[in-house]
């Protein structure tokens, strides 16, 4: 089982709160809330909902995580189990409403463009990696944080500013950028991307 340090925000680490949560403190079970709510959220609304439908869903995955917390086999997978159950919740949705139209007569698969549905998972599945990749990034240790975010300015800045910002060797520049990459893949957030059955759990919830 892998360890995960703090964040940089000086929050406790998400393993810590699992495990407390599992255990019935229900401070820790609210910093899982306040912590991830913004990730579900930000999950439905790229999926298209809007807040009544958005909080229903948000409201469906806390209580499955109610009835699977106990079932986690590595604390530190929470974030991915979300992410994975939170698009099973929305594709679900969408699939009911899909299925019938505001008078409940069925839909016409013609009725739905190929290119467009295409260009729409496109956009949600982009905007689904941006969520996961900030989720990901906030949990890297503050020296990576730094060292990725000079990385990828633009204008670029050169290796030598970067070794005088951070105090580091040019040389050691590209080994500790493929370390804080590698972490940053490793990610539960990440790994659920890559692998949406890898949520952590014995048996993933199945939608209702």
């Amino acid at each position: 089982m892998t360890t995960q340090a703090a964040s940089p925000r000086g929050d406790p680490p998400v393993n810590d709160l699992v495990k407390r949560a599992q255990d019935g403190d229900q401070q820790a079970w609210d910093a899982l809330v306040v912590r991830y709510a913004p990730l579900i959220w930000s999950i439905c609304r790229r999926y298209g909902f809007g807040r009544p439908d958005a909080e229903d869903i948000m409201q469906t995955v806390w209580l499955r995580l109610v009835d699977q917390l106990n079932r986690l086999r590595d604390p530190d997978a929470l974030p991915g189990w979300l992410v994975t159950t939170t698009r099973r919740e929305c594709l679900q949705v969408l699939d009911k409403a899909r299925r019938t139209d505001t008078l409940g007569l069925p839909l016409d698969a013609g009725d739905i463009p190929d290119q467009q549905a295409a260009a729409a998972e496109d956009e949600l599945l982009a905007a689904e990696r941006r969520a996961a990749l900030r989720e990901a990034f906030t949990d890297l240790p503050p020296h990576c944080q730094d060292l990725l975010t000079l990385l990828i300015q633009d204008p670029p800045v050169s290796y030598a500013e970067i070794s005088a910002r951070l105090g580091i060797s040019i040389g050691s520049i590209g080994p500790i950028r493929g370390r804080c990459l590698a972490k940053l893949r490793r990610h539960p957030v990440i790994a659920a991307l890559i692998d949406p059955e890898a949520d952590g759990t014995d048996a993933p919830a199945s939608p209702a």
